[in-house]
């Protein structure tokens, strides 16, 4: 509840993530096969970041840097870090 009112609402939903994962799906089908798993890797690579171009261009559907900044200080609304 600490990030500003208008992100709430894109927060909750999940929407994003299952359109991203029926895009990779719907195109691995139709290459059926990969000779190997670099070739997968290059393929959902490349999905990923047309389908950040594309949420980078939306403005009114998604959340953008423009919104995100003044929170990004923030350390109560900071991404956790993780072990690698």
């Amino acid at each position: 509840m600490s990030f500003p009112p208008a992100h709430r609402t894109k927060l909750h939903s999940t929407n994003p993530i299952e359109r991203l994962n029926g895009e990779i799906k719907r195109r691995t089908e139709v290459v059926g096969i990969f000779p190997n798993e670099d070739a997968i890797v290059r393929l959902v690579g490349a999905i990923r970041l047309e389908q950040n171009d594309e949420w980078a261009v939306q403005r009114a559907r998604y959340m953008t840097l423009e919104t995100i900044a003044p929170i990004g200080d923030d350390p109560a609304v900071s991404l956790p870090a993780f072990a690698n």
